[in-house]
Formats: C-alpha cells, structure tokens, sequence
C-alpha cells in the first residue's frame, strides 16, 4: 500500500491558480453568497407559520456552504394550497 503522506497536495495560491481556475472560484462564491442573501431575506420576511421550525435555527443552518441554504428553501418553508 502507498503511503498516503507522499501524496499529500501543495495547496495553490491565489497567483498560481490559473485564470478559469480563478474564476470558477469567483463564481462559486458568488454562488454561494447570493444563496446565503436570499435565504436570509427569505427567513425575514417570511412569517413565523410559514416556517418549519424556529427562525433561528434556520438562520444559522443557512450558514452552511450551500447545503444551509438550499436545506431551508426545500425543507424550511411551509407550502401552501396556494402555491406561495
């Protein structure tokens, strides 16, 4: 068996990274923010019976990379008859 130290990665820098590499980056973070803003707006403006579970916790889990924010819009809200 190979010796998983010897395959351990240098990590690049910001100037090593090529360009499509950077940005990827730029867009997955910009991603990621939007996702994190609209969750966050969504839980405020939201009223408290249309939410499943407290307000808070929802706030903090949307602080989660991605799974935080998308877990609130699929689980987070309560669906109406309505459609809202």
């Amino acid at each position: 068996m190979a010796n998983n130290k010897n395959r351990t990665r240098k990590k690049k820098t910001w100037k090593e990274m090529s360009p499509s590499a950077k940005a990827g980056t730029i867009v997955t973070a910009l991603v990621q923010v939007s996702l994190l803003v609209a969750a966050q707006r969504d839980i405020s403006r939201r009223p408290a019976e249309l939410i499943n579970g407290p307000k808070a916790a929802w706030r903090a889990a949307s602080f989660v990379n991605f799974i935080g924010p998308m877990g609130y819009f699929i689980f987070g809200r309560k669906h109406t008859a309505s459609g809202k």
